[in-house]
């Protein structure tokens, strides 16, 4: 079968930019899960602050606010009556100046229309109503009246039908009594369609007679009710927004608008359908304009539609509300308020969320709390890791023991055979190079069968001795921890090992185990969402007896100790389960401790400590304990503590053997910022 192709509209951005990659987005979230936060609020940061090549929701929302507040600034809502008082000022200014020039007029004639000029209400509104009967000496002055009656009909319909204020510039009799037909003919169908009455036809015989009224083309009734109604009640907010004053003015102003008291009733009986008809939208709300641009009646109702967009924008973009999702936000009002750029932002970071819930690195719990999942704590343990190796990308030295036997692992590659390996041939090498050979050094002898091998030809499967190792990583969850900003780079530090450890390394055995007033094993999960409590106490003494059972339930295998800490041990384990916690550290505590690291030494631990901050009294005691145990300190910065903690791994895998106390790497050496190196003593591997 042919395939077939599908096609869509084009939605914007650039066509050839690749899939959305979540990697960024789940290494933001993960951070902030670090931190403290739920994975559900995360990702609501995350899409709130958006990323390097997009902007996020809160730059949108920004702008949004902008637009608003520069179309309250331009524009004000009396633009109508200003425009009306100017138009009466010059009808005067023309009247009075043609009573002037006019000396065949009856004095006392000139006298009454002077005395009424003189004495005109400062109401334009009542000022028009009171020339409405006055009989204009001048011409002009007429015309200038009669702009102030046809402006009041164009910006009243206007408020309803858009374009109609341009095109009844100069309107005839006939075209407003084609206006006044299709109102009376709008107004029925709307009647029959609350009734219930009404047919497709009616609808096509109403547009077929009045659709030049409808520019934006409505296809069903219920398109053509939705379009009225939106400025029908931007009018009525319009209105609502106005003084008491001004809103009597211009209802007043209303009533002679074309000189028909007919057409406000139209009006008046068309805002009542729509109301009836769509009673969701708002009618009673208001909008507040600063001083500016003057702005008409039929304008402002423009300016009003897009304010009510600018604030539905604003609240889709807030994502407060319960079952809020960004594919809410309307991305054609978007397009139009900010631009195409703004909708395709809106529209990636749309993307990120979908897939996000639905790739499987976010999932519910038991209690239906989003948690990360093991997918996802796996995408961050690669990045972490990646992190990590960039650091050590400087580090000299073998890596891992090359050895031959029965327990060793295939790489992957091949070498060439030397004296004395064990290692299985790679046939289809072996072969491919004697085959090389021979045609490299002329070809076959003629008759001859099969291939001839030569011992330079042979390659076999090179391999690597993978001792297996349990390791335990202790991590100091005591509140200095958050309180000085360590929280995260250790929970990245357990992250990235335990990622190396299971994909890297799947023999060996990791035990991580937090240690504050009390010390507890924790699921790589756990460790990740932990918060911080404020808790008094570092019981290192409890953290190395839980290390210790793990050394002793993996008895074949090497003991690896890392601790993390930024604090003296102020906290033991008494032999009746309680706590005991003194500060200034108490010498039964210290005691007690040093008892326990003993016993992890004598267990053939090779122990690494990781001391963070520069309280000089845990650096002598951290010397003191790394001294008695055959290992050594390092004291990294927060930035490098991950490369840190999996270089130590590393190297001990490579050596597994005790540290000495003296010498590159002995007990007591601290290690400045690496920067793209290893600092002060170099590394030892």
């Amino acid at each position: 079968m042919a395939r077939g192709s599908r096609y869509q509209r084009y939605e914007g951005g650039d066509p050839l930019a690749p899939p959305v990659d979540l990697a960024e987005a789940l290494d933001a979230i993960g951070e902030d899960v670090m931190a403290g936060y739920s994975p559900e609020r995360a990702m609501r940061e995350y899409l709130r602050r958006g990323d390097a090549d997009r902007r996020g929701l809160d730059d949108l929302a920004r702008r949004i606010a902008e637009r608003r507040r520069d179309l309250l600034d331009r524009h004000d809502l009396d633009g109508t009556l200003r425009e009306v008082q100017e138009l009466l000022e010059k009808a005067v200014l023309a009247e009075r100046g043609q009573l002037a020039r006019d000396v065949e007029m009856d004095d006392g004639d000139r006298a009454l229309r002077e005395m009424q000029l003189d004495n005109l209400p400062p109401s334009p509104a009542a000022a028009v109503s009171e020339l409405s009967s006055y009989e204009w000496s001048s011409s002009e002055a007429r015309e200038t009246f009669e702009q102030i009656k046809d402006l009041l009909g164009r910006e009243l319909l206007e408020q309803r039908f858009a374009g109609m204020k341009q095109a009844l510039e100069g309107a005839t009799e006939e075209d407003r009594a084609a206006i006044a037909a299709m109102l009376a003919d709008l107004n029925e169908l709307l009647e029959k369609h609350a009734r219930g009455e009404d047919t497709p036809e009616d609808f096509a015989d109403f547009m077929a007679e009045h659709g030049d009224f409808f520019p934006e083309g409505p296809r069903d009734v219920d398109e053509l009710i939705d379009a009225l109604a939106q400025r029908a009640a931007a009018a009525q907010r319009m209105m609502n927004s106005m003084t008491p004053e001004q809103r009597a003015e211009l209802m007043e102003l209303s009533q002679q608008a074309f000189g028909s008291p007919a057409l406000m009733d139209q009006l008046s009986r068309l805002d009542g359908n729509l109301q009836g008809l769509r009673p969701g939208e708002d009618w009673a709300g208001s909008e507040q304009f600063g001083d500016g641009e003057g702005l008409g009646l039929g304008d402002g109702t423009g300016v009003l539609q897009d304010i009510a967009e600018l604030d539905a924008l604003a609240e889709q973009l807030q994502q407060s509300y319960n079952g809020a999702r960004l594919d809410d936000v309307d991305l054609d009002a978007l397009a139009r308020q900010l631009g195409d750029e703004a909708a395709v932002d809106a529209r990636t970071l749309a993307e990120i969320e979908r897939a996000l819930r639905s790739s499987g690195y976010l999932q519910r719990g038991s209690d239906g709390q989003l948690r990360l999942s093991p997918k996802a704590m796996r995408q961050l343990g690669r990045a972490l890791l990646r992190d990590a190796a960039e650091r050590l990308s400087g580090r000299q030295g073998a890596r891992e023991l090359q050895a031959g036997g029965g327990s060793a692992d295939a790489t992957g590659g091949t070498r060439e055979w030397a004296f004395g390996d064990a290692e299985p041939w790679d046939l289809p090498r072996t072969v491919l190079n004697a085959v090389r050979r021979e045609v490299a050094s002329g070809g076959r002898a003629p008759g001859a069968r099969g291939v001839r091998l030569e011992i330079a030809d042979v390659e076999v499967v090179e391999s690597e001795q993978r001792t297996q190792a349990a390791v335990a990583l202790l991590v100091d969850t005591s509140f200095s921890m958050a309180m000085d900003g360590r929280w995260v780079p250790m929970k990245r530090t357990a992250l990235a090992l335990h990622q190396l450890i299971s994909t890297r390394f799947r023999g060996d055995r990791l035990e991580l185990i937090g240690f504050g007033r009390l010390a507890e094993t924790l699921a790589i999960e756990e460790l990740t969402g932990l918060d911080a409590i404020w808790q008094k106490g570092t019981n290192l003494h409890h953290g190395l007896l839980l290390a210790q059972r793990h050394f002793r339930r993996h008895p074949g295998m090497q003991p690896v100790l890392l601790v993390v800490t930024d604090g003296e041990p102020t906290a033991h384990l008494e032999t009746s389960g309680d706590v005991w916690f003194e500060y200034p550290p108490h010498p039964v505590t210290l005691a007690r401790t040093v008892s326990e690291l003993d016993g992890a030494t004598r267990m053939g631990a090779q122990t690494t400590f990781f001391r963070l901050g520069e309280d000089p009294g845990l650096a002598r005691f951290l010397d003191a304990l790394a001294k008695r145990a055959g290992g050594r300190v390092i004291a990294p910065e927060l930035d490098d503590l991950g490369a840190a903690v999996v270089g130590s791994y590393l190297g001990d895998r490579a050596s597994r053997s005790p540290y000495g106390g003296s010498g590159s790497g002995g007990a007591g050496e601290t290690f400045g910022r690496w920067g793209g190196g290893w600092g002060r003593g170099g590394w030892v591997g």
